[in-house]
């Protein structure tokens, strides 16, 4: 699971982080609001952790910004202000849950465990069609056979399964597969879904990966089999 860090506090981002990764997350952290819009937008995390008051953008106007685009990832805010008055703005923007510095690592892991489970990310297995992806052994199953993907084919058939119908831009591929800091190009991103094409057919799946000029890529179902 992905998450985001945007803190203007580059110390308690760091050590946020570094928690997170010992908890298994992938995390990502930026320290103003202007980079993390950019990063929030890409739609590629499953949590965000937004500071209130920053540079550039502060939290409010940032999950703001999420919401508009119509991503639906939980978003945690932390923030020094107290009052009930910003926690009712905080709501409002588009925050799942308001939490109040100084916090105890405890109360926030359970607050992103919470709003994890809420969001439907402890699932073990994602399915469409005749199609399914075990996101414990990365075995993908049809009716009539199965096939192990790689790490990468992995990541990227876990995508697409979650965006369902919804277009997945090669940039957002590489930002959630490769990472933002990579030197890999689009050009991976086209050769794995080649790769991940011969493994549908190889399993007689009836879900294809449809591609659409400058939007991405999309699965859809053949009803015809």
């Amino acid at each position: 699971m992905k998450v985001l860090i945007v803190e203007d506090e580059k110390l308690l981002a760091d050590s946020l982080k570094v928690m997170l990764v010992k908890k298994g997350f992938e995390v990502d952290a930026v320290y103003d609001g202007i980079t993390g819009k950019y990063y929030a937008q890409t739609g590629i995390y499953d949590l965000l952790i937004l500071d209130v008051m920053m540079p550039g953008m502060n939290g409010y106007e940032l999950a703001r910004s999420v919401r508009k685009k119509k991503i639906g990832t939980s978003i945690l805010m932390l923030t020094a202000k107290s009052e009930i008055e910003d926690r009712i703005t905080g709501l409002n923007a588009g925050a799942d849950y308001y939490l109040t510095k100084p916090f105890d690592l405890r109360e926030l892991m359970a607050c992103i465990n919470a709003l994890l489970r809420r969001q439907g990310v402890q699932v073990d297995v994602l399915r469409l069609g005749n199609t399914s992806l075990d996101l414990g052994s990365a075995m993908m199953s049809s009716d009539v056979n199965s096939i192990r993907l790689s790490a990468k084919e992995f990541d990227i058939m876990r995508y697409l399964l979650s965006a369902g119908s919804n277009n997945v831009s090669k940039e957002a591929i590489l930002a959630r597969v490769w990472g933002f800091d990579s030197e890999a190009v689009e050009n991976h991103v086209e050769v794995y879904i080649g790769f991940l094409r011969k493994k549908l057919k190889s399993i007689h799946s009836n879900i294809r990966i449809e591609s659409i000029r400058k939007l991405g890529y999309h699965l859809e179902v053949d009803e015809d089999d």
